[in-house]
C-alpha cells in the first residue's frame, strides 16, 4: 500500500507547482507558503539541539504555545522549528516569533518523496512532534528511516478518521507503530490507536486545556473603549458560512428588548470578511470592519473582526461568546470549535449542538456550568437576553479551575517530552 502511495505521489510532483499556483490564485497560499511547500527554503540550520513541531492550522498551533515557551527558556535546545500548514497559521505564528531568533516557522512541503527528503536534509531535526492527527506517510517514513524520533502529541482519532484507517489496517499499523510516542488527548483516541497499532500510549488529558490565560497588552484602542462602554456586548466567534446570518438575526431580536446591543463577530476565515458585511447589511443591519473603527458609532450594529490574532482583545470586553462551527449543518461530520480561550477569560460560552471535535472539552465546561448548548438564532437571542438582564460578572474562581486542570496536563506532557530532549 505504501508503495502504491508513493508512487502517486511521485507522480503529483510535475502538477504541484500548478496546484500550489491555483490555490494561490484562490488566496489559500501567498508567495511564501508557494515556495516553502515546495521546499525551497531560505533560512539557515545553525549548529545544535533542534525539535521540530508539526502543527496544522491555528488551533493546534494555539495548543503548543505554552510548550514553544518552555523550550525558548530550555538552554539545552537550540532552536525550535514550527512547521504548518494554512496561512492563518503561519500569518499568526510568524507575527509572535519574527523577533525571536530561537524560533523558525515554515510551511511543510508537500508530502512528495524528493520534497521532503530536501527538507529533512536541511533541518535535520533532533527531535519530531507532530500535534494532533497530522499524519503524511512519506515525511512519517523518512523520518524514520533518519532515526529521528517521532512522537504524536495530544492525539486525536475520531470515530469517523478511525473507520477510514480501518479500510487500510495493514499500511495504519505501519505508520502509527513508526511513532515512539503517543500521547492521546483523550479516552477513544487511546482506544483507537491502540488497535491502529501504537506501542507506547499516554494519556494525560486534552494538551488545549494548558493554553495560557492571555491577557494582552495590546489594548484596544481607547476612543473605541469610550464608544462603547455603555452598551450590551457579546461576540460570536470562529464563526462560518451560515452561522453569520444567524447572529444577525439574534442581533435584531435582541435590538427590540435592548437598542444599544453591539454584536462582534470574529470569523474563522476572514477572507470571507466582505461576504458577511454584505450578508449582514441585507439584514438592515449597520455593519463596519475593526480595520476601520473611526466609521463606530452608535448606530453601528455589528463589528467585523477583519484581522487575525485579535480575538482576545474582543473576549476581555464581552461576558458572552458564541462559538461557531456549531450551529452549521453543513458541518455536521467535522463541527465544533475550540471553546477554552474565552472561557479562560471568564466568558459564558453559548455553542450549537455540533461539537464533535470537542467533546470532552465542552463535556468539562459543562460541569463548570459556564457552557449551554442553543439550537438555533432563537434560542440564542432569548439565552443573550436573559444573560444582559442578569448583568453577572465573569466568573474568575472558575477560570483558575480551567488553569489548575491545564496546568496538570501541561506538567504531565513536560515530564514525559523530557525523556526525548
Amino acid at each position: 500500500m505504501y508503495s502504491w502511495y508513493k508512487l502517486l505521489t511521485y507522480l503529483f510532483y510535475p502538477i504541484a507547482p500548478i496546484y500550489l499556483l491555483i490555490r494561490k490564485l484562490k488566496k489559500k497560499e501567498d508567495s511564501l507558503s508557494y515556495k516553502e511547500k515546495l521546499s525551497h527554503i531560505n533560512i539557515p540550520r545553525d549548529n545544535g539541539f533542534l525539535i521540530w513541531f508539526h502543527v496544522a492550522s491555528v488551533g493546534e498551533a494555539m495548543s503548543i504555545l505554552p510548550l514553544i515557551e518552555s523550550y525558548i527558556e530550555n538552554k539545552k535546545i537550540d532552536k525550535v522549528l514550527i512547521t504548518s500548514i494554512t496561512l492563518s497559521s503561519g500569518k499568526i505564528l510568524g507575527k509572535k516569533y519574527k523577533k525571536n531568533a530561537k524560533v523558525i516557522h515554515q510551511f511543510l512541503p508537500l508530502d512528495i518523496p524528493i520534497l521532503i527528503k530536501k527538507f529533512l536534509d536541511h533541518w535535520k531535526p533532533n527531535l519530531s512532534i507532530f500535534i494532533d492527527s497530522e499524519i503524511w506517510p512519506n515525511l512519517i517514513f523518512q523520518a524514520k528511516e533518519r532515526e529521528i524520533p517521532l512522537l504524536l502529541l495530544n492525539a486525536r482519532i475520531t470515530e469517523k478518521s478511525f473507520n477510514r484507517w480501518k479500510l487500510i489496517i495493514g499500511f495504519a499499523k505501519k505508520i502509527f507503530g513508526k511513532f515512539d510516542l503517543c500521547i492521546a488527548s483523550n479516552k477513544q483516541s487511546e482506544e483507537f490507536l491502540k488497535i491502529l497499532g501504537v506501542k507506547y500510549i499516554k494519556n494525560f488529558g486534552n494538551l488545549k486545556f494548558s493554553q495560557t490565560k492571555k491577557k494582552t497588552d495590546n489594548k484596544l484602542d481607547i476612543n473605541f473603549l469610550n464608544k462603547i462602554k455603555n452598551r450590551k456586548i457579546w461576540c460570536a466567534a470562529s464563526t462560518h458560512p451560515d452561522e453569520e446570518i444567524l447572529c444577525g438575526k439574534s442581533h435584531l431580536n435582541i435590538k427590540i428588548k435592548y437598542q444599544d446591543v453591539l454584536t462582534i463577530i470574529i470569523p474563522r476565515h476572514i477572507e470571507r470578511a466582505e461576504k458577511i458585511k454584505k450578508e449582514l447589511s441585507n439584514l438592515d443591519l449597520k455593519v463596519i470592519f475593526h480595520s476601520q473603527l473611526n466609521e463606530l458609532d452608535k448606530s453601528t450594529d455589528v463589528l467585523i473582526v477583519d484581522s487575525y490574532g485579535e480575538s482576545v482583545k474582543f473576549y476581555e470586553i464581552s461576558n458572552y461568546v458564541f462559538v461557531g462551527k456549531s450551529l452549521s449543518k453543513n458541518l455536521i461530520m467535522h463541527s465544533g470549535q475550540n471553546p477554552l480561550e474565552p472561557a479562560k477569560l471568564g466568558c459564558k460560552i453559548f455553542h450549537g449542538p455540533n461539537v464533535t471535535n470537542f467533546t470532552e472539552i465542552y463535556d468539562y465546561l459543562y460541569t463548570l456550568g459556564i457552557t449551554k448548548k442553543v439550537n438555533n438564532h432563537e434560542e440564542l437571542y432569548l439565552s443573550l437576553v436573559e444573560e444582559f438582564i442578569k448583568n453577572e460578572p465573569k466568573n474568575d474562581k472558575i477560570s483558575s479551575k480551567i488553569e489548575s486542570y491545564g496546568q496538570n496536563i501541561f506538567n504531565n506532557v513536560v515530564m514525559e517530552l523530557k525523556k526525548y530532549i
